[in-house]
């Protein structure tokens, strides 16, 4: 599609594979992010699963850590999933010793809530913004969100918990819709980051 967005996700760490996979099938033109010059060039930003301390390290290490500050900052749209959540998370309440985030949203993110990796389970959750049945996610050592800021909206809980939210362009999920073959969270990325573009060029 001539009008397809441009969507990177961040390749240091995690399931990065699934989620090109699953943005390409959105109608996205999906390509691996590991360094500023590569992040300068996408429309829009997916940060994977993984090991949320690690990712921080390397993004740190690779020189994209400020640079895509300065670019949540400036709006460009960005989703992260379990891991990416911690990172967008503005607070983190049980942060390990080094680990920076991107921020973006004004929440407060608890590590490994749902319980360990003998601990994953699939739930369906229902997703506001998104239509049909319910999104079926995948909870591997997934976060929660405990609190959210005036600016951020609750787009689905589970278990009296929050996992889901969006403020403006960023948006988060606890759990892995990139795992199931529904592909749409990330349907609703591509039109965030569809629609950002479109503004910018009017």
């Amino acid at each position: 599609m001539s009008d397809a967005p441009v969507i990177g996700v961040l390749a240091l760490q995690g399931d990065v594979r699934e989620h090109l996979a699953a943005l390409a099938t959105a109608d996205a033109v999906a390509r691996p992010v590991r360094r500023p010059e590569e992040l300068a060039e996408v429309d829009g930003l997916v940060i994977p699963g993984g090991e949320s301390t690690t990712i921080s390290k390397l993004a740190v290490l690779f020189g994209v850590m400020e640079p895509l500050r300065a670019r949540v900052r400036d709006c460009m749209p960005v989703y992260g999933t379990c891991a990416g959540m911690i990172m967008l998370a503005d607070k983190i309440l049980d942060p390990r010793s080094g680990q920076e985030t991107v921020g973006g949203i004004d929440m407060i993110v608890r590590r490994n809530a749902f319980g360990r990796q003998n601990e994953s389970f699939e739930a369906a959750v229902d997703v506001k913004g998104i239509t049909g049945e319910p999104v079926e996610g995948v909870f591997i050592r997934a976060p929660w969100v405990e609190s959210v800021g005036a600016g951020a909206e609750v787009l689905a809980e589970h278990g009296g918990h929050i996992v889901a939210v969006r403020q403006g362009n960023a948006l988060a999920t606890s759990f892995h819709p990139e795992l199931t073959g529904d592909h749409r969270v990330h349907a609703l990325f591509v039109e965030m980051t569809r629609a950002k573009r479109t503004a910018e060029s009017l």
